[in-house]
């Protein structure tokens, strides 16, 4: 005899007897489809055999299979979990007749009487489902927890990795791990810096290293010219000069290294940038030279009468763009006659006025730059001292003069 007990209908099946076959066929109702809004906020709804449950959205489910609709066996004098053998009962291992409704995922745990089924590490038994633990609730990362069904992992921010124990974030030294600093790197927590050698700067990647044109950001870091190089610069001299220190520019004198082409019967004259070689005997008819630079011209010659009786030969060189008025160089009288005046005067050589004379007192008087000069340029100047005496009479004549002829090499630049 068949028999259906509805699960809804109050169906008394008391009378049928142990022999008789009974199948009953269960009804389900899905909640989360009939209920309006089960699961209320941010819980999502997931329905299980004779009820449902609200559980987080990232929880994930294992469902449990359909039962089995499966006929009743014959009458069965032992208790449910044991058969007879004998004249007793033994348990039946469901688990190794495969006679369990445990889900794929789970393990089979045979009891006496019964058995259960064990969910997989990282999920959790609720009903008859197994629900996925959310490991990140419980903060069992250092930094960041990622959520996996049945397990999770950890994360670490930039910068940081993993410890062996795969929790803890330990800092990560970027500099040893080829950081793409182009000069100098320094592990901090977390992260690095670049950094650059003197003379650089860091560009705007935050990475490389560029060159500092010093020479760019002032003209006053050398005297003459300023070269730029890698890191740093480096300050040169025009031709003729030489660095004084690291910035500063001084004239060579080739009169005194030996480095000339004067012959032996020239003088050398150093001045700036370059030297001057000049004849030993710079006398001209009718003067007649009477030591290394002084000129004479005899009283017997008619042809002296209006020139300075003697001449001096003396050599100087000034920077360009001097500032003036500027006191350049001194006449010195070497002897002088009792009751004598003297006046200092340009005999000649100073055609666009460029100079001036100011008279110190009766033996002495100095020569003036009057006007700012560039070079390279020459002036030959005859500075003339005139005597005059009103006790001496020479030949009717108690004037006499004598001159400094001055040479004065103006130098290519200011220094």
């Amino acid at each position: 005899m068949n028999i259906l007990c509805n699960c809804l209908a109050q169906t008394d099946c008391s009378h049928l007897s142990f022999h008789h076959f009974l199948t009953f066929s269960p009804c389900y109702i899905n909640e989360c489809e009939t209920i309006p809004d089960a699961c209320k906020g941010e819980m999502k709804c997931f329905n299980h055999y004779g009820g449902y449950l609200c559980l987080p959205r990232s929880a994930s489910v294992i469902p449990a299979p359909e039962p089995p609709i499966t006929p009743t066996e014959a009458f069965n004098p032992c208790p449910v979990g044991y058969e007879p053998q004998g004249d007793s009962c033994v348990d039946v291992d469901e688990c190794e007749r495969d006679e369990h409704d445990c889900q794929p995922s789970q393990q089979c745990i045979n009891t006496l009487g019964a058995f259960t089924c064990q969910c997989p590490d990282g999920y959790r038994k609720v009903g008859t489902e197994c629900i996925d633990i959310d490991e990140c609730r419980y903060r069992y990362c250092q930094h960041r927890c990622v959520n996996v069904p049945g397990s999770f992992s950890c994360q670490c921010e930039p910068g940081f990795q993993l410890a062996g124990n795969n929790r803890s974030c330990i800092d990560v030294n970027e500099c040893e791990m080829g950081a793409p600093c182009s000069q100098r790197c320094y592990n901090t927590y977390g992260t690095f810096l670049c950094r650059c050698d003197q003379g650089y700067e860091l560009g705007p990647d935050g990475f490389a290293c560029n060159d500092i044109d010093e020479c760019s950001y002032s003209s006053y870091l050398c005297q003459f010219q300023c070269v730029n190089e890698p890191g740093k610069f480096s300050c040169v001299c025009p031709e003729g000069y030489q660095l004084l220190g690291t910035r500063m520019c001084q004239d060579i004198n080739e009169c005194e290294t030996g480095k000339h082409q004067c012959t032996e019967a020239q003088t050398c004259v150093n001045i700036h940038g370059r030297y001057q070689c000049v004849d030993n005997n710079r006398c001209q008819d009718p003067y007649v030279q009477v030591s290394e630079n002084r000129c004479v011209c005899p009283v017997n010659k008619p042809a002296c009468r209006d020139l300075p009786f003697s001449i001096v030969h003396r050599y100087m060189s000034i920077t360009s763009e001097r500032s003036v008025p500027s006191d350049i160089f001194q006449i010195q009288a070497t002897s002088v006659s009792a009751g004598a005046y003297n006046t200092f005067r340009i005999r000649s050589g100073d055609d666009n006025g460029d100079f001036y004379i100011r008279q110190i007192n009766n033996i002495s008087a100095m020569l003036v730059l009057a006007r700012a000069v560039s070079g390279p340029r020459e002036y030959t100047l005859d500075l003339e001292m005139v005597s005059v005496n009103p006790l001496v009479s020479y030949q009717g004549n108690y004037q006499t003069s004598s001159a400094l002829r001055l040479s004065i090499y103006v130098g290519p630049y200011t220094f």
